[in-house]
């Protein structure tokens, strides 16, 4: 055991000697309350420490006692369906121990070590065999499951760092504690049910790979307009009220990953207590059983200690790279970044560093790199596909989209899902504006939406181009009014009105539009297109466009999206004949018009 003794305090940073011989990174009880803390510096004999509790009431010279080993997160079953604070205390726990608030010093077992689990064996991979003594094991093998929830099934993995290479023991199935051993190496190390790991530190994997599956969430401007794969980087910059948060939530519920980590860093308490009573509530489209029954939620809200703030990112992302490495699918949320950078900033002033933009400090673009470089579609060690998609949210002060933490995150995604402050105060939700958003991943996906219809392509270029040329002619509009344009431009307009209304707008508070499955957000806009394609080439042939506008199928495409639900799409059908009669309609009495 080390020990040092505190010599300054400066906020959550805490300077302590007698600690030389400590890693960086190390975690230490710091103080007569034994708050957590952890090493960040080591300099000419004396260590910083970041505390991770409030330090009011500490003083010079109180201990600091070293544990040896770095900050790291307990895993095993137990986990989803639990809210931590950043440090991985359960709330629901210290709750019930303290009372409302954290109490300095106050510990609980992050995961319950007392619950029984029916653990039962996997088969070898070798031999397709039951697992048993003597069988050859490597790194991340799986030895059995647990059923943890009723939508998760929890992989007992070998883990990384165990360096025997055969069963000397193995208990079999039967019911266990979290930390009982299940099973015990040649070279004596014991396996149980839980595991820790550096949070810090990347889980390892076999090999990385290329994205080439969407991550359906049910909102057709994303999937749609600006995809993001699974596996993927994405970030969700606006102002304030202009959705973030909401669309995150949207994105929680509704998207087809097999887990959901949710990280409320900073964020209020309001909004957090809005994801607690919600999502219990909310039914899984897919499983049929509550949301909560795969949702893992870390709380830091902006009245808790500011230091761990910082290293909530971290943990979640550990928890997901955790579930990756099952063959899961995991989605990360992480409200907001922005917060996040504070956290860093405050810290960086109490160390007084030099500072960059902002007040920022340098290292800031390497610490953005470090949690969104984690995500990826990967061969996890186990052999099985795994995938952790990162989805940042962005606080820029005043909607300023060139502040720092805006820009160094665009180096660092592929999906930018820019909300428009006119489409908030529109009440166009989402408010993800079409002129600044952008996603690379559409060519890499353009394989899974081409099962659905091969057009998928096309039309999402041609609506894109449409929706920037109106976005022009608005300009002219405004200075010299719509009548002074012609019909074809007119009409898109009047397309562009029907793109807005009818596909990109979506009511979280309708039953029918709060999800749409991929083959109706495609059969819609393909509508809309045909729509446009007939309707220019009626307005062509002599067609005023009050005509065009005035057919009943115009009314019938927007108000698809509400009335049409995800498991009558042959409904779809009907009004594409609908529209293909009225529009011959036209054309056949403009034809003869021409004739005369």
């Amino acid at each position: 055991m080390i020990t040092g003794k505190i010599t300054r305090i400066s906020g959550p940073i805490v300077y302590a000697e007698g600690l030389e011989k400590c890693g960086l990174y190390d975690v230490v009880d710091v103080g007569e309350k034994k708050l957590i803390g952890e090493i960040i510096r080591q300099s000419e004999g004396k260590a910083t420490i970041q505390v991770y509790e409030d330090v009011t009431g500490m003083h010079v010279g109180e201990q600091v006692v070293s544990s040896e080993r770095p900050l790291s997160l307990k895993l095993g079953p137990g986990l989803v369906g639990t809210i931590y604070d950043g440090i991985q205390r359960p709330l629901k726990e210290m709750y019930e121990d303290g009372g409302v608030f954290l109490l300095p010093g106050q510990r609980t077992e992050p995961i319950d070590n007392k619950k029984k689990w029916e653990f039962i064996p996997a088969a070898h991979p070798s031999d397709g065999k039951e697992m048993c003594e003597g069988l050859s094991i490597a790194p991340g093998m799986v030895l059995g499951t647990v059923q943890e929830t009723g939508s998760i099934v929890h992989k007992i993995m070998v883990p990384p760092k165990i360096r025997g290479r055969v069963l000397k023991t193995f208990a079999g199935k039967g019911s266990y504690t979290i930390d009982e051993t299940i099973a015990t190496t040649e070279l004596g190390e014991n396996i149980s049910m839980s595991q820790y790991w550096p949070l810090r530190k990347p889980r390892p994997f076999s090999q990385k790979l290329e994205v080439s599956q969407p991550l359906v969430t049910g909102l057709r401007v994303i999937d749609v307009f600006f995809p993001l794969s699974k596996g993927g980087t994405a970030a969700i910059p606006g102002g304030f009220g202009t959705g973030k948060t909401m669309t995150q939530h949207a994105i929680a519920k509704w998207c087809d990953a097999d887990l959901i980590v949710y990280i409320g860093c900073g964020e209020r308490g309001n909004e957090m207590t809005d994801v607690l009573t919600e999502f219990p509530t909310l039914i899984d489209p897919r499983t049929g059983r509550s949301l909560m029954e795969r949702t893992i939620l870390i709380a830091n809200t902006s009245n808790m200690p500011v230091a761990a703030r910082e290293v909530s990112l971290y943990s979640g992302i550990t928890l997901a790279e955790y579930y990756r490495d099952m063959g899961m699918h995991v989605a990360i949320m992480a409200d907001s970044t922005s917060r996040w950078a504070e956290a860093l900033r405050e810290l960086s002033g109490r160390m007084e560093e030099m500072p960059a933009e902002e007040g920022y400090p340098a290292y800031l673009p390497t610490r953005l790199a470090e949690f969104y470089e984690r995500a990826g579609r990967v061969n996890s060690l186990c052999g099985k596909e795994g995938s952790v998609s990162v989805i940042g949210a962005v606080s820029p002060a005043g909607g300023d989209f060139s502040e720092p933490v805006t820009q160094h995150t665009k180096r660092f995604i592929r999906c930018f899902w820019a909300l428009d402050r006119e489409l908030a105060n529109a009440r166009h939700y989402p408010a993800i504006g079409w002129i600044d958003s952008y996603s690379e991943y559409a060519a890499e996906i353009k394989g899974w939406w081409d099962k659905f219809d091969p057009r998928w392509s096309a039309i999402r270029v041609q609506a894109l181009d449409l929706l920037k040329r109106e976005q022009r002619l608005q300009q002219i509009v405004r200075l010299i009014g719509a009548d002074a344009l012609p019909d074809s431009d007119r009409l898109i307009l009047t397309v562009c009105e029907m793109i807005k209304n009818g596909f990109l707008q979506q009511n979280a508070f309708d039953s029918i539009d709060a999800y749409a499955v991929p083959e109706k957000q495609v059969n819609i806009l393909l509508l809309m297109m045909t729509f446009y394609e007939k309707a220019l080439k009626v307005i062509k042939s002599g067609c005023p466009l009050l005509k065009v506008t005035e057919l009943p199928v115009r009314n019938e495409i927007i108000r698809a999206k509400s009335e049409i639900p995800n498991d009558k799409l042959d409904e779809l059908t009907t009004i594409q004949n609908h529209l293909d009669d009225q529009m011959a309609e036209l054309e056949r009495m403009y034809r003869k018009d021409v004739a005369l």
